[in-house]
């Protein structure tokens, strides 16, 4: 574990680099997958480290968190129960009133463009909702 002070004088994206590159296996590989597809989905995302190790990307207001567990990578969308979900990503969280999420397993393929209409979707409500 690094020492306070080291950690904090490192950017959320160096921090999200570090944790990709200690889980060293197909988490690892998952949630850097998931990373660019979020970038490339919204150019203007900002990463974020919260939580005491939680990466977590914004525009205009929290777009997702992605969570390492043994054995689940889970992307949980904040605002995930006001999403158009139409191929039907959400496999996790669908209890709540807010919030819903992905979760991946090892081996599990990712509908890349499914996943990006999500981020889209979720920063436009973000933006909508900021405008008010």
């Amino acid at each position: 574990m690094e020492k306070s002070g080291v950690q904090d004088s490192k950017s959320p994206s160096e921090l999200i680099d570090g944790r990709i590159a200690e889980l060293g296996d197909w988490r690892g590989e998952m949630l850097g997958r998931l990373r660019a597809l979020i970038k490339e989905a919204d150019p203007d995302v900002t990463e974020e480290w919260k939580w005491r190790g939680v990466p977590v990307w914004e525009d205009a207001g929290m777009i997702c968190t992605g969570e390492t567990y043994k054995a689940v990578v889970k992307l949980t969308f904040a605002k995930g129960a006001a999403l158009p979900d139409p191929s039907r990503l959400f496999n996790s969280s669908l209890e709540g009133n807010t919030r819903r999420a992905i979760d991946f397993r090892e081996g599990d393929k990712i509908d890349e463009e499914a996943l990006k209409a999500l981020v889209r979707a979720a920063a436009a409500l973000n933006r909508s909702k900021a405008k008010r």
